[in-house]
């Protein structure tokens, strides 16, 4: 991979982390803008004063649920997430781990042959 390719890549993640957060800022944006016109709604609506009251608690306690579920859905997406990092990273440990003992191994058996060698040599002489 040559440096052309690599700021490519940079750019093209950049670009990609720039929507993200453009996404991420129109649904707060709507989240917002939502509850705003919700409770307006509700505040300008022609109903009694308990008859608002109880509307607007019960759509707290729904947001509030919604809010609950979201974010539940997220810690297992992080968890879930987390877990697989932590997998890929043991498995690229062991990987470097073997090929780390192959090369002693080899490593060894070069410098057996090695020694061997003059062995030979000074019998064949």
């Amino acid at each position: 991979m040559n440096i052309k390719d690599l700021l490519e890549n940079k750019k093209k993640e950049k670009k990609k982390a720039a929507r993200k957060k453009a996404t991420k800022n129109i649904a707060v944006g709507a989240g917002v803008g939502a509850a705003v016109g919700l409770t307006a709604g509700v505040l300008l609506a022609p109903k009694s004063g308990k008859e608002t009251r109880e509307e607007l608690a019960d759509n707290v306690k729904e947001a509030a649920e919604k809010v609950a579920e979201g974010t539940k859905k997220t810690a297992e997406k992080v968890s879930k997430g987390t877990k697989k990092a932590a997998g890929l990273v043991k498995e690229k440990v062991t990987e470097l781990k073997n090929k780390k003992n192959s090369e002693k191994a080899q490593e060894s058996q070069e410098s057996q042959e090695t020694q061997e060698q003059p062995e030979d040599e000074v019998s064949e002489n």
